[in-house]
């Protein structure tokens, strides 16, 4: 079963390979490993980067410098440009992914999954319209499995399959959901039944 750096390979690079200096999982790596150390912003991560043990850089696969006898770690301003250039709706079911492999290990299958959208706090697109996401967490847990950005054009209900969909394996687990997806036009899947309301 693939780890956090197997999930985070299969998010698309959207850099030029041509002079790319740092290897897009491992820079994601770290940008994870400082947010669970406590990183509450972009510096704190390219401070906790900058102070990272060198086992940490070395499991992420952060190599050496070949004209100085230390590693070549990305600089907070890399680090800022990566994540705004990264694919969101990519990076999103992988990090989902590698929690619920970690879930399934310690805790097996989910027994249920809580559908609910948010809008972010403090975030928001460059038209100045925040930002809202429908996300499925685990009930038991609290982790987030999957979440979708809504778009400005579309609603929560016509996010709610798809987000199922990214979520491999559904048999036998109850999915709930506030009372806007308990409608005709919410579609179910074979392995998920109707929504339950909550």
């Amino acid at each position: 079963m693939p780890g956090l750096l197997g999930r985070l390979a299969q998010v698309p690079d959207p850099r030029d390979p041509r002079g790319v200096r740092h290897c897009l999982v491992g820079v994601l790596a770290l940008a994870a490993c400082a947010v669970l150390a406590g990183a509450t912003s972009l510096l704190a991560v390219g401070e906790w980067i900058t102070d990272a043990p060198p086992h940490v850089l070395e499991h992420v696969g952060v190599r050496l410098d070949p004209l100085l006898p230390k590693r070549a770690l990305p600089a907070e301003t890399t680090v800022r440009r990566l994540l705004a250039r990264i694919d969101g709706d990519a990076l999103d079911p992988a990090v989902g992914r590698w929690l619920s492999d970690r879930r399934n290990q310690t805790q097996g299958r989910p027994s249920g999954l809580a559908v609910d959208g948010k809008s972010l706090r403090g975030a928001a697109r460059a038209n100045g319209h925040r930002i809202h996401l429908l996300a499925a967490l685990d009930h038991t847990t609290g982790l987030v499995l999957t979440q979708l950005d809504v778009a400005e054009k579309t609603n929560e209900i016509t996010c709610f399959q798809p987000l199922l969909e990214t979520i491999t394996d559904l048999a036998g687990v109850v999915v709930t959901s506030d009372a806007m997806h308990t409608n005709a036009s919410t579609p179910t899947t074979s392995s998920a039944t109707k929504p339950t309301t909550s």
